[in-house]
C-alpha cells in the first residue's frame, strides 16, 4: 500500500524535532519578555510572577511539541490523489510508550502543583503588626473601613490607602454579588462574597496610585467598578488619618491616651 511506505526514516522526525526546539525557544523567550502585568508594588508580587515565568518555561515548549507532532502527522500522513478508498496500516499500541506519556506529565504537573502551593504558603503567611481593613463590594464600588484611632465607628472611605512596607490583612465581603477584589500591581487577588468573609494578606512596597479593580463579572457595570489604591509614607497616612477623624467629628489623642501620653482613665458606664 502506498501509506506503508510513508513516514519512515530518521530524517522527517529530526525535522520536526528541529522545529519544536526552535519554535519552544522563541516562544519562551517571547513569553518572558512580554510584561503580562505592571509593575510590582508589594512584596508577593516577586514571588506571584516567577511562578508566571516558572508555568511558561514548562508549558510553551508542551503546547509547541503536541502542536508539531498533530502537524507532523498531518503533512506526513494525508491522504494523497488515488488515495481516497485505501485503509491506513494497523498500528498496534505501544506500552512503552504510552507509560511514558501518562507518567511525565503525572510528574510535572505533581511537581508543579508543590511548587504553587509552597509559593502560596509563603506570601499568604501572617505578619506581625498586622494593619486590618475592611473591604466592601457593591454593584458597582468599593468601599474600605478601617479602625477608628479615637475608638467608636470605623473610619470609612472610598479610597483604598495603605502605608509603605507595612502589612496589611483585609476582610472582604459583599453586598450583593459575587465580586472579585484585585489589585494588579499587588498580585494578590480574593472573591468577594455576600454573607462570607474572605481575608487577603498585602504588603506594600512602593508609593504610588494604583488601581482596584473587579475581577469577577458582577453586572452591567462590572468594567466601571474600578477605585485607587494608595501607598503612603507613614507620615502621609497618619496625616491622612487625622483628617478623617475630625471629619467624622473625632479629635485629640487616640483613646486610651491623655495629652501628656499616660493612660486616661475608663469613662464610666451607662
Amino acid at each position: 500500500m502506498a501509506q506503508e511506505s510513508r513516514g519512515g526514516g530518521r530524517r522527517p522526525l529530526m525535522q520536526m524535532a528541529a522545529i519544536a526546539v526552535v519554535a519552544s525557544a522563541l516562544g519562551v523567550a517571547l513569553g518572558l519578555l512580554i510584561e503580562w502585568f505592571p509593575s510590582q508594588a508589594s512584596t508577593q508580587a516577586s514571588t506571584i510572577d516567577t511562578l508566571y515565568n516558572v508555568l511558561i518555561i514548562t508549558s510553551v515548549p508542551i503546547f509547541v511539541l503536541v502542536t508539531a507532532v498533530i502537524g507532523f502527522c498531518v503533512w506526513r500522513f494525508r491522504v494523497r490523489p488515488g488515495e481516497e478508498d485505501e485503509d491506513g496500516p494497523p498500528i498496534h499500541g505501544n506500552t512503552r510508550l504510552e507509560i511514558v506519556w501518562t507518567a511525565v506529565p503525572a510528574i510535572m504537573l505533581v511537581a508543579l502543583c508543590t511548587y504553587a502551593f509552597l509559593a502560596l504558603q509563603d506570601i499568604e503567611e501572617a505578619q506581625a503588626d498586622e494593619q486590618r481593613i475592611q473591604v466592601i463590594a457593591q454593584q458597582y464600588a468599593w468601599s474600605f473601613e478601617y479602625p477608628n484611632p479615637m475608638g467608636g465607628d470605623p473610619i470609612r472611605s472610598e479610597e483604598l490607602y495603605l502605608v509603605e512596607d507595612e502589612p496589611v490583612l483585609f476582610d472582604i465581603t459583599a453586598l450583593d454579588v459575587i465580586h472579585s477584589f484585585w489589585v494588579p500591581a499587588f498580585r494578590m487577588k480574593r472573591d468577594a462574597v455576600p454573607g462570607l468573609t474572605t481575608q487577603l494578606r498585602v504588603t506594600p512596597n512602593r508609593l504610588g496610585t494604583y488601581p482596584v479593580v473587579c475581577a469577577e463579572l458582577c453586572g452591567l457595570g462590572h468594567a466601571f467598578m474600578r477605585q485607587n489604591a494608595n501607598v503612603l509614607t507613614r507620615q502621609d497616612f497618619d496625616a491622612w488619618m487625622a483628617e478623617q477623624v475630625k471629619a467624622a467629628g473625632g479629635g485629640g489623642a487616640p483613646a486610651g491616651e491623655e495629652e501628656g501620653g499616660e493612660a486616661a482613665a475608663p469613662e464610666s458606664a451607662g
